[in-house]
Protein backbone atom coordinates (compact mmCIF):
# COMPACT_ATOMS: atom_id res chain seq x y z
CA UNK A 1 0.00 0.00 0.00
CA UNK A 2 1.29 3.44 -0.97
CA UNK A 3 0.46 6.73 0.76
CA UNK A 4 -1.85 7.55 -2.16
CA UNK A 5 -3.72 4.26 -1.67
CA UNK A 6 -4.11 5.11 2.03
CA UNK A 7 -5.42 8.58 1.18
CA UNK A 8 -7.90 7.25 -1.37
CA UNK A 9 -9.23 4.53 0.95
CA UNK A 10 -9.44 6.98 3.86
CA UNK A 11 -11.46 9.44 1.81
CA UNK A 12 -13.75 6.66 0.56
CA UNK A 13 -14.28 5.42 4.13
CA UNK A 14 -15.07 8.95 5.33
CA UNK A 15 -17.66 9.48 2.61
CA UNK A 16 -19.30 6.07 2.49
CA UNK A 17 -19.47 5.36 6.24
CA UNK A 18 -22.04 8.14 6.57
CA UNK A 19 -23.64 8.47 3.16
CA UNK A 20 -26.00 5.48 2.72
CA UNK A 21 -23.99 3.79 -0.04
CA UNK A 22 -22.01 1.12 1.90
CA UNK A 23 -18.47 1.77 3.09
CA UNK A 24 -17.55 -1.93 3.14
CA UNK A 25 -18.85 -2.39 -0.40
CA UNK A 26 -16.88 0.55 -1.76
CA UNK A 27 -13.72 -0.56 0.03
CA UNK A 28 -14.03 -4.05 -1.48
CA UNK A 29 -14.48 -2.60 -4.97
CA UNK A 30 -11.62 -0.11 -4.54
CA UNK A 31 -9.26 -2.69 -3.02
CA UNK A 32 -9.97 -4.91 -6.01
CA UNK A 33 -9.38 -1.98 -8.39
CA UNK A 34 -6.09 -1.04 -6.70
CA UNK A 35 -4.97 -4.68 -6.50
CA UNK A 36 -4.65 -4.67 -2.70
CA UNK A 37 -4.86 -7.73 -0.45
CA UNK A 38 -7.68 -7.46 2.11
CA UNK A 39 -5.94 -9.78 4.57
CA UNK A 40 -3.03 -7.35 4.88
CA UNK A 41 -5.28 -4.33 5.45
CA UNK A 42 -7.00 -5.27 8.71
CA UNK A 43 -4.99 -2.82 10.80
CA UNK A 44 -5.79 -0.08 8.28
CA UNK A 45 -9.46 -1.06 8.47
CA UNK A 46 -9.35 -0.55 12.25
CA UNK A 47 -7.83 2.92 11.91
CA UNK A 48 -10.30 4.29 9.37
CA UNK A 49 -13.25 2.91 11.34
CA UNK A 50 -11.93 4.53 14.52
CA UNK A 51 -11.60 7.77 12.54
CA UNK A 52 -15.25 7.69 11.50
CA UNK A 53 -16.21 6.80 15.07
CA UNK A 54 -14.37 9.93 16.23
CA UNK A 55 -16.28 11.97 13.62
CA UNK A 56 -19.57 10.72 15.12
CA UNK A 57 -18.45 11.63 18.64
CA UNK A 58 -17.47 15.13 17.53
CA UNK A 59 -20.60 15.88 15.51
CA UNK A 60 -23.08 14.46 18.03
CA UNK A 61 -21.22 15.69 21.10
CA UNK A 62 -24.41 17.15 22.65
CA UNK A 63 -26.13 13.77 22.52
CA UNK A 64 -23.01 12.00 23.79
CA UNK A 65 -22.71 14.48 26.66
CA UNK A 66 -26.40 14.09 27.49
CA UNK A 67 -26.06 10.31 27.68
CA UNK A 68 -22.86 10.53 29.75
CA UNK A 69 -24.62 12.78 32.27
CA UNK A 70 -27.45 10.26 32.43
CA UNK A 71 -24.96 7.48 33.16
CA UNK A 72 -23.59 9.63 35.99
CA UNK A 73 -27.11 10.01 37.37
CA UNK A 74 -27.47 6.23 37.32
CA UNK A 75 -24.49 5.80 39.65
CA UNK A 76 -25.78 8.49 41.99
CA UNK A 77 -29.30 7.04 42.05
CA UNK A 78 -30.85 10.08 40.32
CA UNK A 79 -31.56 8.48 36.95
CA UNK A 80 -35.14 8.51 35.66
CA UNK A 81 -36.39 6.29 32.87
CA UNK A 82 -38.63 9.09 31.58
CA UNK A 83 -35.60 11.25 30.81
CA UNK A 84 -35.09 11.39 27.00
CA UNK A 85 -31.42 10.47 27.21
CA UNK A 86 -32.09 7.57 29.57
CA UNK A 87 -34.53 6.21 26.99
CA UNK A 88 -32.02 6.82 24.23
CA UNK A 89 -29.38 4.78 26.08
CA UNK A 90 -31.87 1.95 26.51
CA UNK A 91 -32.86 1.97 22.85
CA UNK A 92 -29.21 1.97 21.74
CA UNK A 93 -28.49 -1.03 23.96
CA UNK A 94 -31.52 -2.88 22.59
CA UNK A 95 -30.60 -2.00 19.00
CA UNK A 96 -27.02 -3.18 19.47
CA UNK A 97 -27.97 -6.74 20.47
CA UNK A 98 -28.70 -8.07 16.93
CA UNK A 99 -25.42 -6.73 15.50
CA UNK A 100 -23.41 -8.27 18.35
CA UNK A 101 -25.12 -11.65 18.00
CA UNK A 102 -24.86 -11.63 14.21
CA UNK A 103 -21.25 -10.42 14.22
CA UNK A 104 -19.98 -12.97 16.74
CA UNK A 105 -21.57 -15.91 14.94
CA UNK A 106 -21.52 -14.97 11.26
CA UNK A 107 -18.63 -12.56 10.57
CA UNK A 108 -16.11 -15.15 9.31
CA UNK A 109 -18.75 -16.82 7.14
CA UNK A 110 -19.76 -13.45 5.68
CA UNK A 111 -16.15 -12.52 4.87
CA UNK A 112 -15.55 -15.80 3.07
CA UNK A 113 -18.80 -15.81 1.09
CA UNK A 114 -19.85 -12.20 0.50
CA UNK A 115 -16.57 -10.28 0.14
CA UNK A 116 -16.66 -10.69 -3.63
CA UNK A 117 -17.14 -8.01 -6.25
CA UNK A 118 -20.21 -9.63 -7.80
CA UNK A 119 -21.88 -10.16 -4.44
CA UNK A 120 -21.23 -6.53 -3.48
CA UNK A 121 -22.82 -5.32 -6.71
CA UNK A 122 -25.91 -7.44 -6.12
CA UNK A 123 -26.28 -6.24 -2.53
CA UNK A 124 -26.01 -2.61 -3.62
CA UNK A 125 -28.84 -3.07 -6.10
CA UNK A 126 -30.94 -4.79 -3.44
CA UNK A 127 -30.28 -1.95 -0.99
CA UNK A 128 -31.33 0.61 -3.62
CA UNK A 129 -34.66 -1.19 -4.08
CA UNK A 130 -35.10 -1.23 -0.30
CA UNK A 131 -34.60 2.55 -0.22
CA UNK A 132 -37.37 3.04 -2.76
CA UNK A 133 -39.73 0.78 -0.80
CA UNK A 134 -38.88 2.64 2.42
CA UNK A 135 -39.59 6.04 0.87
CA UNK A 136 -42.89 4.77 -0.55
CA UNK A 137 -43.93 3.38 2.85
CA UNK A 138 -42.89 6.58 4.64
CA UNK A 139 -44.99 8.72 2.30
CA UNK A 140 -48.01 6.45 2.73
CA UNK A 141 -47.72 6.49 6.52
CA UNK A 142 -47.49 10.28 6.60
CA UNK A 143 -50.54 10.67 4.35
CA UNK A 144 -52.56 8.58 6.80
CA UNK A 145 -51.52 10.71 9.76
CA UNK A 146 -54.56 12.49 11.22
CA UNK A 147 -54.80 16.28 11.54
CA UNK A 148 -54.89 15.93 15.32
CA UNK A 149 -51.63 13.95 15.30
CA UNK A 150 -49.95 16.48 13.00
CA UNK A 151 -50.97 19.36 15.30
CA UNK A 152 -49.60 17.45 18.30
CA UNK A 153 -46.33 16.86 16.44
CA UNK A 154 -46.02 20.59 15.69
CA UNK A 155 -46.61 21.43 19.35
CA UNK A 156 -44.06 18.82 20.46
CA UNK A 157 -41.49 20.14 18.01
CA UNK A 158 -42.01 23.75 19.11
CA UNK A 159 -41.65 22.74 22.76
CA UNK A 160 -38.52 20.72 22.07
CA UNK A 161 -36.81 23.66 20.39
CA UNK A 162 -37.01 25.45 23.74
CA UNK A 163 -35.20 22.60 25.47
CA UNK A 164 -31.42 22.03 25.38
CA UNK A 165 -29.92 18.95 23.80
CA UNK A 166 -29.34 17.53 20.37
CA UNK A 167 -31.76 14.62 20.08
CA UNK A 168 -35.41 15.44 19.38
CA UNK A 169 -37.42 14.32 22.44
CA UNK A 170 -40.71 14.44 20.48
CA UNK A 171 -39.45 11.76 18.10
CA UNK A 172 -37.93 9.85 21.00
CA UNK A 173 -41.26 9.78 22.82
CA UNK A 174 -42.75 7.97 19.84
CA UNK A 175 -39.95 5.40 19.81
CA UNK A 176 -40.71 1.93 21.21
CA UNK A 177 -38.35 -0.82 22.29
CA UNK A 178 -39.44 -3.07 19.41
CA UNK A 179 -38.78 -0.26 16.93
CA UNK A 180 -35.23 0.08 18.25
CA UNK A 181 -34.81 -3.71 17.99
CA UNK A 182 -36.01 -3.70 14.38
CA UNK A 183 -33.56 -0.93 13.48
CA UNK A 184 -30.87 -3.00 15.19
CA UNK A 185 -31.75 -6.02 13.04
CA UNK A 186 -31.35 -3.89 9.92
CA UNK A 187 -27.99 -2.71 11.26
CA UNK A 188 -26.88 -6.33 11.60
CA UNK A 189 -27.56 -6.89 7.89
CA UNK A 190 -24.94 -4.23 7.16
CA UNK A 191 -22.20 -6.69 8.13
CA UNK A 192 -22.64 -7.95 4.58
CA UNK A 193 -20.44 -5.90 2.20
CA UNK A 194 -22.58 -3.81 -0.12
CA UNK A 195 -25.25 -3.09 2.48
CA UNK A 196 -24.87 0.33 4.09
CA UNK A 197 -25.15 0.45 7.88
CA UNK A 198 -26.47 4.00 7.88
CA UNK A 199 -28.71 3.32 4.90
CA UNK A 200 -30.23 0.13 6.28
CA UNK A 201 -30.96 1.69 9.68
CA UNK A 202 -32.38 4.89 8.18
CA UNK A 203 -34.70 2.91 5.92
CA UNK A 204 -35.78 0.81 8.92
CA UNK A 205 -36.89 4.08 10.49
CA UNK A 206 -38.75 5.09 7.31
CA UNK A 207 -40.72 1.84 7.39
CA UNK A 208 -41.91 2.92 10.86
CA UNK A 209 -42.76 6.49 9.83
CA UNK A 210 -39.76 8.07 11.58
CA UNK A 211 -38.44 11.24 9.93
CA UNK A 212 -35.28 10.78 7.87
CA UNK A 213 -33.07 13.14 9.88
CA UNK A 214 -34.22 11.62 13.19
CA UNK A 215 -33.68 8.10 11.87
CA UNK A 216 -30.22 9.14 10.69
CA UNK A 217 -29.34 10.63 14.09
CA UNK A 218 -30.42 7.47 15.89
CA UNK A 219 -28.60 5.41 13.26
CA UNK A 220 -25.28 7.14 13.88
CA UNK A 221 -25.63 7.03 17.66
CA UNK A 222 -26.54 3.34 17.37
CA UNK A 223 -23.40 2.87 15.31
CA UNK A 224 -21.10 3.94 18.15
CA UNK A 225 -21.07 0.54 19.94
CA UNK A 226 -20.97 -1.27 16.58
CA UNK A 227 -17.98 0.68 15.25
CA UNK A 228 -16.16 0.51 18.59
CA UNK A 229 -16.80 -3.22 18.90
CA UNK A 230 -15.74 -3.99 15.34
CA UNK A 231 -12.58 -1.96 15.81
CA UNK A 232 -11.79 -3.74 19.08
CA UNK A 233 -12.29 -7.22 17.62
CA UNK A 234 -10.19 -6.47 14.55
CA UNK A 235 -7.55 -4.84 16.76
CA UNK A 236 -7.35 -7.96 18.93
CA UNK A 237 -6.98 -10.08 15.81
CA UNK A 238 -4.15 -7.88 14.53
CA UNK A 239 -2.45 -7.98 17.95
CA UNK A 240 -2.63 -11.78 18.01
CA UNK A 241 -1.05 -12.14 14.59
CA UNK A 242 1.50 -9.41 15.31
CA UNK A 243 1.27 -8.13 11.75
CA UNK A 244 0.30 -4.56 10.97
CA UNK A 245 0.57 -5.04 7.22
CA UNK A 246 0.60 -1.26 6.76
CA UNK A 247 3.19 1.38 7.70
CA UNK A 248 2.51 3.87 10.50
CA UNK A 249 2.62 6.70 7.94
CA UNK A 250 -0.14 5.15 5.87
CA UNK A 251 -2.18 4.39 8.98
CA UNK A 252 -1.93 8.05 9.96
CA UNK A 253 -2.88 9.26 6.47
CA UNK A 254 -5.88 6.94 6.42
CA UNK A 255 -7.02 8.03 9.88
CA UNK A 256 -6.78 11.78 9.26
CA UNK A 257 -8.40 11.67 5.82
CA UNK A 258 -11.23 9.41 7.03
CA UNK A 259 -11.91 11.66 10.04
CA UNK A 260 -11.95 14.98 8.17
CA UNK A 261 -13.97 13.70 5.22
CA UNK A 262 -16.26 11.75 7.56
CA UNK A 263 -17.04 14.85 9.60
CA UNK A 264 -17.91 16.76 6.44
CA UNK A 265 -20.04 13.85 5.19
CA UNK A 266 -22.16 13.51 8.32
CA UNK A 267 -22.70 17.28 8.37
CA UNK A 268 -23.84 17.16 4.73
CA UNK A 269 -26.15 14.17 5.19
CA UNK A 270 -27.90 15.48 8.32
CA UNK A 271 -28.75 18.69 6.47
CA UNK A 272 -29.59 16.95 3.19
CA UNK A 273 -32.13 14.58 4.77
CA UNK A 274 -34.18 17.46 6.19
CA UNK A 275 -35.51 18.24 2.71
CA UNK A 276 -34.53 15.33 0.47
CA UNK A 277 -35.22 11.61 0.18
CA UNK A 278 -32.95 8.60 -0.35
CA UNK A 279 -33.93 8.26 -4.01
CA UNK A 280 -30.75 9.85 -5.38
CA UNK A 281 -28.69 7.32 -3.44
CA UNK A 282 -30.84 4.54 -4.93
CA UNK A 283 -29.97 5.69 -8.44
CA UNK A 284 -26.27 5.79 -7.57
CA UNK A 285 -26.29 2.30 -6.01
CA UNK A 286 -28.16 0.77 -8.94
CA UNK A 287 -25.73 2.33 -11.42
CA UNK A 288 -22.66 1.22 -9.45
CA UNK A 289 -24.08 -2.24 -8.81
CA UNK A 290 -24.86 -2.81 -12.47
CA UNK A 291 -21.41 -1.60 -13.53
CA UNK A 292 -19.90 -4.56 -11.67
CA UNK A 293 -21.61 -6.95 -14.07
CA UNK A 294 -20.77 -5.04 -17.24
Amino acid sequence: MTWLDALILGVIQGITEFLPISSSGHLVLMEDFLGLDFENLKSFDVMVHLATLLAILVYFWKDIWGMLKEVGKFFTGKAKWNDPYAKLIGYILIGTVPAVAFGLTMEDWIDSNFRKVEMVGGMMIGLAILFLLGEFTFERLNKKTSVKTKVKEKVDTARDYLQPGGFEPAELRRMKWWKALLIGVFQAFALVPGISRSGSTIVAGLFQGIKRETAARFSFLLGIPALAGAGLLTGINVAETGKLGVSFLNLGIGFISAFLVGLASVFFLMNYLKKHSLKVFSIYLIALGLSVFV
